[in-house]
C-alpha cells in the first residue's frame, strides 16, 4: 500500500509530491545540488473534502488527485512518508493547475 493512502488531509488541504529537480542544464552540464532551483511543479496525491462556509456547507477543493499543479516559491507543510518527502498547501495556496 502507498504512503499516501494512508493519510487523508483535512479540510481543504492538499498534498503534493514535488516533481524532481533538474541536475543537467540543456546543454548538458551538471547542476550542483545547491545550485539547484526550487521546484515549483507537483503532482496532487491526496485532497481532504473541503472546507466549510459559515452556512455550513462543504466548499470542495479546487483540484483533484493526480493533476500537475504550481506552487508558491514558499509555504507548505513537509510531511514524511515511508522516507518520502510530501508537502502539505492549503486549497487556496495552489497558483493553478495544468491542464492537457
Amino acid at each position: 500500500m502507498q504512503a499516501f493512502r494512508k493519510f487523508l488531509p483535512m479540510f481543504d488541504r492538499v498534498l503534493v509530491e514535488r516533481l524532481a529537480a533538474e541536475t543537467v542544464s540543456r546543454g548538458g552540464i551538471m547542476i550542483p545540488e545547491k545550485s539547484q532551483a526550487k521546484v515549483q511543479q507537483a503532482t496532487v496525491v491526496a485532497v481532504g473534502p473541503g472546507s466549510t462556509n459559515k452556512d455550513g456547507k462543504v466548499t470542495p477543493v479546487c483540484v483533484k488527485v493526480g493533476d500537475k499543479v504550481l506552487l508558491p516559491e514558499y509555504g507548505g507543510t513537509k510531511v514524511v512518508l515511508e522516507d518520502k518527502d510530501y508537502f502539505l498547501f492549503r486549497d487556496g495556496d495552489i497558483l493553478g493547475k495544468y491542464v492537457e
